[in-house]
């Protein structure tokens, strides 16, 4: 029996992402987890979805493959080089194609030090809108804040700065 709870949190990002996919995409779930329910929520709405996770699907990716969409929900905040695999996914991503992210974000240097999510060991990268502000830039993206803690960078046809 899934999570109805889950599903929630996970529709957060797969809602708006929904409405903006195109007919039959294809997308990669980075950091899945050992039960991929946001792929099953993406492919029951047609799309195709490859699983990709460093623990329970490693064995699935290839960095030959490109991608409309790729989404990562929960997983950044405990990589250690974020950035290189960030822009290691942004290769993989066609123009126009959505990279959409789940983290929870800090709002300021005074709130950080009494944040709860500091306080999981696992957590061991911090973002905040600037990061992705910067990222944007890096990248030659559009940035979209669609909730709290979810983001999504549109991949344009620019070359980054």
């Amino acid at each position: 029996m899934e999570d109805e709870g889950y599903r929630r949190f996970l529709s957060r990002c797969a809602n708006p992402l929904l409405k903006m996919l195109p007919p039959a995409s294809e997308g990669m779930d980075f950091g899945c987890g050992p039960a991929p329910l946001l792929a099953s929520i993406l492919e029951g709405h047609g799309h195709k979805v490859e699983l990709f996770d460093h623990f329970y699907f490693p064995a699935s990716r290839s960095s030959e493959k490109t991608y409309d969409f790729i989404v990562s929900t929960e997983v950044i905040e405990h990589l250690s080089s974020p950035g290189d695999e960030l822009s290691k996914l942004w290769v993989q991503l066609r123009v126009g194609g959505l990279m959409a992210l789940m983290t929870k974000l800090v709002i300021s240097p005074e709130r950080f030090a009494n944040w709860h999510y500091i306080r999981d060991p696992t957590h061991i990268s911090f973002f905040s809108a600037e990061t992705f502000r910067w990222l944007a830039r890096k990248l030659g993206a559009e940035l979209m804040f669609v909730d709290n803690d979810v983001i999504f960078l549109k991949k344009l046809g620019v070359h980054p700065e």
